[in-house]
């Protein structure tokens, strides 16, 4: 009895142990499929948003052609100047004394000289949704101005065992991020200081508020918080990406996107605006590296182009950097040259959003840190900031803004990102619709509607230049057969762009639908006094040379015959906001659609 007593209970443990292991085994690899979803759906975010910026590249050489060509109307009608030379221009106090601060105003008052009263203030009032007023923005811009052109494009920070320092990346406008880190890490002072990486604004709601505190902060503590400049310190990005909406009517600043136009050899190295990365040297040297954009010969120009939009990469050497079409990539051999060449130990930069909010590359050499937590969507990634301490290897504080998804299951989460990266992927489709069709159709010599699922990520490639795992992205985009072949057709199943008229030929739809932004952007510059309107005669110019320029093959004819259905009053001119509003995407069924529904497993 005693002896199969304890046979069974031998045996028992077994099948619990083999119990164990198999949900073990079964939940590491339920684990590992959520991440590969994940992964893919970071790999989309990530090639739609370098392929925007390929399209901001391209729009900025487009103004640099139409400086060029569009001669027989004035420029300072249709505000190029306005785009070639636009910066803060405010040499004297006037701009803002003007700008009274009415009694019934309800937000922060900022007192001059600012102390750290002042960032506490500030903190509290955009905690509290209040706007700061805008003579209050133009004098903070003001002094940071002035203060920045007093200072080198180089800094040096010297730290201790006894003082760190602390680095942070990308905010692009989020200020609940912002917020966190000052919770965990503490209000920069003297004995806390910072230095900011770049790219503060864009795309987030609350750019304004973001660079308002850093500037004030700034001010405060000038030689113990550091802005460094990121690529969306910059005119041309923010008429994209939403600063420029957000505050056009109280700021402008200089674009490196454009090129010279003239030199004036007495001031080339006269401007120190901004920096654009932090360098690790030997004895806790910390140095903050400079980029001015203004007076530049064009070589230079390119320099200040190649610092701001470069991205490292495991691949030796340095070669044009094709997904974001514009900087470089550059190798670890690259980096190990310049960190010996000026006897540095580290760089640490920005620029790439990262899923842990920070990644260190080339042997430890590299350091990329991003403080804007679910950049592309609630969950996306988390965001981090570093802190250096003489003698001591660098420390990383990960966090995550949670808000909607706190409660949510892992599972639910990763799904939400999911989709939201097929749903602008599929929105990237619909818009080269024409193009894939010919493309599989060439692909389907029997006219069957299938193609191997080889030949249908072919094409997709060859047309969306998108780099991305398409076979196994497939099983969300397509239906594919039991023979493993896909119905290409069901590419564009439960999405299409709405025509402002039937009539309207399908490629010009997409065509227009594929650069609204651009043209958005184009005609707001036409649009001098703001009105929103511009004359048929205008936009028929404007379109021709933007149709030369992005080289699209569209019958002019069809184009004004939609620009006549547009002017709805006939008085020859468009409301060219709703010209464009008039192209947009559906998704059908949209609203039915669950988490579970789609995924990459």
């Amino acid at each position: 009895m005693g002896c199969n007593t304890s046979s069974t209970r031998i045996k028992n443990s077994q099948i619990s142990l083999r119990a164990v292991l198999i949900i073990q085994n079964w939940y590491r690899g339920y684990r590992a499929r959520l991440k590969a979803r994940r992964h893919f759906a970071l790999t989309i975010f990530h090639s739609l948003e370098y392929a925007d910026e390929q399209d901001q590249i391209q729009l900025c050489n487009f103004f640099s052609f139409m400086l060029e060509n569009y001669t027989h109307i004035r420029k300072e009608e249709i505000g190029l100047n306005q785009l070639a030379d636009s910066k803060l221009d405010m040499r004297d106090k006037q701009d803002y004394v003007d700008l009274d601060v009415p009694d019934s105003y309800q937000g922060p008052r900022l007192q001059f000289p600012l102390t750290c009263a002042d960032i506490d203030l500030l903190l509290e009032a955009f905690k509290g949704k209040q706007i700061l007023h805008a003579h209050y923005v133009l004098e903070v811009l003001f002094e940071t101005m002035k203060l920045l052109k007093q200072m080198p494009n180089f800094t040096q920070v010297q730290t201790s065992p006894s003082k760190e320092i602390t680095v942070c990346g990308d905010l692009h406008g989020n200020l609940d991020d912002l917020f966190l880190i000052f919770y965990k890490n503490g209000l920069p002072s003297g004995s806390n200081p910072y230095v900011f990486n770049g790219d503060f604004v864009d795309r987030g709601r609350n750019s304004i508020e973001v660079l308002m505190i850093l500037c004030v902060s700034f001010l405060v503590y000038p030689n113990d918080l550091h802005l460094n400049r990121g690529n969306h310190e910059d005119y041309m990005m923010n008429l994209r990406y939403g600063f420029t909406k957000e505050i056009l009517h109280k700021y402008k600043m200089k674009s490196v996107l454009m090129p010279p136009r003239e030199i004036n050899k007495d001031h080339s190295s006269d401007s120190k605006h901004g920096n654009v990365g932090v360098t690790i040297g030997a004895h806790g040297r910390i140095k903050a590296s400079g980029c001015p954009s203004e007076h530049l010969p064009k070589h230079e120009w390119e320099q200040v182009i190649d610092i701001l939009w470069s991205d490292p990469r495991g691949k030796k050497g340095c070669f044009p950097n094709t997904g974001r079409g514009g900087g470089c990539y550059f190798g670890p051999d690259i980096t190990s040259k310049i960190l010996n060449k000026f006897q540095l130990k580290m760089i640490i930069r920005s620029h790439e959003c990262k899923p842990e909010g920070y990644e260190i590359c080339h042997g430890g050499k590299v350091v990329t840190i991003f403080s804007a937590s679910n950049y592309y969507e609630e969950d996306s990634n988390r965001g981090a900031y570093v802190k250096l301490c003489s003698g001591k290897n660098p420390l990383f504080f990960q966090y995550q803004v949670t808000d909607a998804t706190c409660f949510h299951t892992l599972h639910q989460r990763v799904s939400t990102v999911e989709n939201s990266a097929i749903k602008i992927l599929r929105e990237r489709m619909i818009s080269r619709k024409t193009d894939l069709i010919c493309a599989f159709q060439h692909q389907d010599r029997r006219k069957s509607g299938k193609l191997p699922v080889s030949q249908w990520a072919f094409c997709m490639e060859s047309i969306l230049g998108l780099n991305l795992p398409w076979r196994s992205l497939s099983s969300n985009l397509v239906i594919i057969d039991q023979n493993g072949n896909v119905e290409y057709m069901s590419s564009f199943q439960n999405i299409q762009i709405e025509k402002p008229i039937q009539e309207a030929n399908s490629a010009l739809v997409e065509t227009l639908y594929r650069y609204r932004s651009d043209l958005e952007i184009i005609f707001n510059a036409i649009d001098t006094d703001h009105s929103g309107l511009i004359s048929m005669e205008e936009f028929r110019t404007m379109w021709k040379l933007f149709r030369s320029h992005y080289n699209v093959h569209i019958d002019d004819s069809q184009v004004n015959k939609i620009a006549n259905i547009m002017d709805l009053n006939r008085d020859g001119s468009i409301d060219f906001t709703e010209f464009l509003k008039a192209f947009y995407v559906v998704h059908k069924y949209e609203t039915t659609m669950k988490p579970e529904d789609t995924n990459l497993d």
